[in-house]
């Protein structure tokens, strides 16, 4: 159940505690790809993977900015601070939790909130009336995941599957020929860069030009049916905080 898309007495009769909060990003994703990729494909893998569970589980807004400094040279990029970033989290969970909606799963789109979700999902279940885990779709892909970069070929093959009109085909060659093949500048495991400008001339990472409409529909298919069988894991693991040994 898409929340904002209900009445608060329709949402009121649903006897679940299962929420699902998507959670993406504004930024930049190349000269071919939408701003709002991360956001998106958050959406997307969200409503799929609820969709495969069988379960009633509420769905909320999608949170479009994150922590995204990184990309702050590409015009177009929105970010907020991690503690901001967190605090908002906290307070969206908190308020579906007043409504007996307590078990949370945060999926995300963005790597540079990863590590911000899951500080938060701790604070929420350690010190809140809830439980929260963080879920990243391409973490969810199987051997694929080592393809992600940044408006490479899986970002980019996920929106040919359910976006394909945001894309621009004309620029994939483009978005390969000025970006790199990798994230970052690594010497010795130290990744020596803070921005994502600092590697890639016009913000790509990996080549979009592999991508396909079918891949796009694999990789929502797994990452959907990952999320579904962790819905079923938080619905049914015991949440009570062990005791002091």
């Amino acid at each position: 159940m898409r929340l904002a898309e209900r009445s608060w007495t329709d949402v009121d009769a649903v006897e679940t505690d299962l929420a699902v909060v998507p959670v993406g990003s504004t930024e930049q994703h190349g000269p071919h790809g939408p701003l709002g990729t991360d956001t998106l494909t958050a959406r997307a893998v969200a409503d799929a993977g609820v969709e495969r569970c069988d379960r009633d589980v509420v769905v909320t807004p999608a949170i479009p900015v994150g922590v995204a400094e990184e990309h702050r040279q590409f015009t177009g990029t929105l970010w907020v601070a991690p503690d901001t970033f967190r605090a908002y989290v906290r307070d969206v969970v908190a308020s579906l939790a007043h409504h007996g909606f307590d078990r949370v799963v945060l999926v995300n789109g963005h790597g540079g909130n990863v590590d911000a979700l899951r500080e938060v999902a701790g604070e929420i279940t350690r010190h809140d009336e809830a439980y929260a885990v963080p879920f990243t779709w391409f973490d969810a892909v199987g051997d694929d995941a080592a393809e992600m970069g940044h408006g490479g070929p899986l970002e980019t093959s996920f929106l040919l599957a359910t976006h394909p009109d945001l894309l621009d085909e004309g620029r994939f060659a483009e978005a390969r020929d000025g970006g790199s093949a990798g994230w970052g500048e690594w010497t010795h495991r130290v990744n020596l860069a803070f921005d994502s400008a600092e590697f890639t001339e016009n913000g790509t990472v990996g080549d979009p030009t592999r991508a396909s409409e079918e891949w796009g529909e694999e990789l929502l298919d797994r990452a959907a049916t990952a999320l579904a069988a962790v819905l079923d894991a938080v619905a049914d693991r015991e949440t009570t905080r062990p005791p002091h040994r």
